[in-house]
């Protein structure tokens, strides 16, 4: 079914998700992960979204970004995009605001395959059956045996790539690198 009117609803969540242990990357220590989830409706369908970004974004969405899209018809996501670079002129596109209009966005075009009942890969032209998928991780917060752990887990789970975090120590990262390149094979 089609909405004959545009967005009606705009619901956002966000949530800190406290990791296992502490993780760090080249830049940073975290010991959570924040996730702002946005639900859009039209009709009688809700499409969903989501970033990973600091649970500040879900106010963004809710006090600026909700106001400018309401309305707007589901199926013309270029106006709803622009609606929102709009409404974030004076706060920047980038950072937190690029966040939250993803989050947005990504819901739009859930919520347009919903009403149109097709898989949204289909709906943005799906180029083939199976997309390949790499594993992440690797954080630089890990000893060698426990990134070794993790990679050796991820070739057993068949991904075929694997991402690793450096930077942090150069000079420890030769290490590192080594022994993922052990624990992944040759490639």
């Amino acid at each position: 079914m089609t909405p004959d009117t545009g967005i009606a609803e705009v619901e956002v969540s966000a949530y800190e998700i406290p990791t296992a242990v502490p993780e760090s990357d080249g830049t940073a220590d975290w010991k959570s992960t924040g996730l702002v989830v946005v639900e859009l409706a039209a009709g009688d369908k809700k499409g969903l979204g989501y970033t990973y970004t600091d649970p500040g974004a879900a106010r963004l969405v809710k006090d600026v970004l909700a106001g400018a899209v309401r309305g707007i018809h589901p199926f013309d996501t270029t106006s709803v995009h622009a609606a929102m670079v709009r409404a974030v002129r004076n706060h920047g596109r980038g950072g937190l605001a690029g966040m939250a209009i993803s989050a947005v966005d990504v819901a739009c075009w859930d919520l347009k395959a919903k009403l149109l009942d097709v898989p949204l890969s289909k709906l943005i032209g799906m180029a083939r059956p199976k997309i390949p998928a790499y594993a992440s991780g690797g954080f630089t917060s890990m000893t060698e045996r426990e990134l070794s752990n993790q990679l050796s887990g991820w070739v057993e789970k068949e991904f075929r790539a694997v991402k690793m975090k450096v930077g942090r120590e150069p000079e420890r990262d030769l290490g590192r690198v080594a022994a993922a390149r052990n624990a992944i094979g040759p490639g």
